[in-house]
């Protein structure tokens, strides 16, 4: 008779998680990070066609780009979540938009992930919303693969680029591969572990080390050959190649891989090298101290909520951040924030609007619940155990609005509609204290927002809407003992005081001498960029 081994589920956990890499992609916009996300997922066989970000009337849209003024004006403006497998691995990848507009959604996208990819332009370098994000990566701890992009185009000298790196985000940079070349005279890559040309991502042939090399170096027009023998002697020579892994995970290192996404050229690498650099999950800091992902219990975080993705349905989705243990559908799970169990009927994988319902889930997953009203931004569930994970913050807005319905009978959709979408925190619904205006006060970060709020209220929950746009530019929670916030006193004009959804104070300025003033005036009130925390200001990137 035959020996039958049964696994034990918590060794089936930690073999699971051992698999997963969580990773999010974070750029500047225009650096190329929609197409980047494309080729990956075409790299890995999980999707067939690439997605033109950029093109003509008729083309199909990206994969992670699935609502609809995503598509009209081809970038991205929400986090989607894309599970596939290659080598091996589970990847579960964020693809986070890169607009500064949308900074707030990008911030929480990376409370959930384990690494990240930070994607430069080869002409730009580093970018203001690159430097931004970066540093959001640095308080987190996060690792990062950098991704030097577009260097079919002209672009700037490769050893400067990485001199940027090390100089402007204080971080080593470690080169896993060499351009031959850039714009019109850009042959191809050199490995710099393998030791081999690559002209592309296709796996060369068994004769590709005696002839193929030949043939590629023949190709190379002899500036472009001596200029990169020079590069490579110095790499070399100065062993700038060495990768610390310790300092790479700790965040102190970033390995640097160059191509181009557009051509596939570096994509194939650039997936291998994160399959095999990218950490596992790790231990997270919870209110009662850390959590490892061998823990048998089950905790998770909820970073991100998402209504009407079905449009059949119109349902909302709750997406959660496994942390440790195993999630199984049927599961109670318990909210320390409500005090109470709650049931998961559901559990779904998502590649971006697609949906797939599975049994379980394993640290580093990110799956999502069908919530009914009940799971808010930020919450922690576990198997029963009381405890938080660190909070997500919110941003103070910076652009403000009233929203008035054209049709007054679409007013309880259009309330419907500004409910739900503050659930995910795409916006804030303000009262004004010293005004009875029935209009809604709708304060977000960025400019852009606004016009995805109408696009959203319109396309989503058919109200189609007129703006007001309001002149305030900066804006503070108040904390203080109640005599002090009752007796509050702000600037006759250009200021106004409102109540948010939990009925806290904020204040509306038009500028930040109207902040200063008002700090001045009221030294028994302190002025906040969080809503919970006196004196917060990590929140802003």
């Amino acid at each position: 008779m035959a020996n039958t081994t049964i696994e034990h589920p918590e060794s089936e956990t930690l073999r699971q998680a051992a698999r997963r890499r969580t990773f999010a992609i974070i750029s500047h916009p225009d650096a190329g990070k929609t197409t980047l996300t494309e080729k990956l997922l075409l790299c890995a066989d999980a999707i067939e066609l690439a997605g033109a970000v950029r093109g003509r009337k008729g083309r199909r849209h990206a994969t992670s780009d699935w609502m609809a003024m995503e598509q009209e004006r081809g970038i991205s403006m929400t986090s989607s979540v894309l599970q596939f497998e290659y080598g091996g691995s589970m990847l579960n990848l964020l693809d986070t938009p890169g607009h500064q507009d949308f900074s707030e959604d990008t911030y929480r996208t990376l409370f959930a992930v384990d690494s990240a990819i930070m994607v430069l332009d080869a002409a730009k370098g580093i970018e203001p919303q690159t430097r931004k994000l970066f540093e959001v990566c640095r308080r987190r701890r996060i690792p990062l693969i950098t991704f030097i992009n577009k260097l079919d185009q002209p672009c700037r000298d490769p050893l400067g680029l990485l001199d940027e790196i090390e100089q402007s985000l204080a971080i080593k940079a470690a080169p896993l591969n060499w351009p031959v070349g850039s714009g019109p005279d850009f042959a191809g890559l050199y490995d710099l572990r393998l030791k081999r040309f690559v002209s592309g991502d296709h796996v060369p042939d068994a004769g590709w080390e005696e002839s193929g090399q030949a043939r590629f170096i023949g190709q190379v027009r002899p500036p472009v050959w001596e200029a990169f023998r020079q590069d490579l002697g110095l790499i070399v020579g100065l062993g700038l190649d060495r990768l610390d892994m310790e300092l790479f995970r700790r965040g102190g290192r970033t390995p640097v891989l160059f191509g181009t996404a557009l051509k596939d050229t570096g994509v194939r690498p650039l997936l291998e090298a994160l399959v095999e650099l990218a950490p596992p999950p790790g231990a997270r800091a919870t209110s009662s101290g850390e959590v490892s992902p061998d823990s048998p219990e089950f905790s998770g975080l909820v970073f991100k909520i998402q209504a009407n993705m079905d449009p059949r349905h119109r349902d909302r989705v709750a997406f959660l951040r496994i942390c440790s243990g195993r999630f199984s559908r049927d599961m109670e799970v318990y909210n320390p924030r409500l005090r109470r169990t709650l049931r998961a009927a559901r559990l779904h994988r998502f590649f971006a609007r697609d949906r797939e319902a599975v049994a379980h889930a394993f640290p580093g997953d990110i799956v999502g619940l069908i919530n009914p009203g009940l799971i808010q931004l930020g919450d922690t569930l576990t198997g029963g155990g009381d405890f938080r994970f660190d909070r997500i913050p919110r941003f103070p807005p910076e652009c403000a609005a009233f929203l008035r319905e054209t049709d007054v009978s679409r007013r309880k959709r259009l309330d419907q509609g500004l409910e739900q979408l503050e659930e995910e925190g795409v916006l804030q619904v303000l009262r004004p204290v010293r005004d009875a205006s029935p209009k809604p006060l709708v304060a977000v970060v960025g400019e852009l927002q606004l016009d995805l709020v109408q696009s959203r209220l319109r396309t989503e929950y058919n109200v189609e809407t007129e703006r007001i746009p309001l002149p305030y530019q900066v804006a503070r929670w108040l904390h203080g003992d109640p005599e002090a916030l009752g007796a509050v006193e702000l600037p006759t004009t250009g200021a106004t005081l409102a109540r948010d959804r939990h009925e806290r104070l904020i204040a509306l300025f038009q500028s930040d001498w109207q902040l200063s003033y008002s700090i001045r005036e009221n030294p028994r009130v302190t002025f906040s960029t969080d809503p919970e925390v006196p004196g917060q200001t990590e929140g802003g990137v």
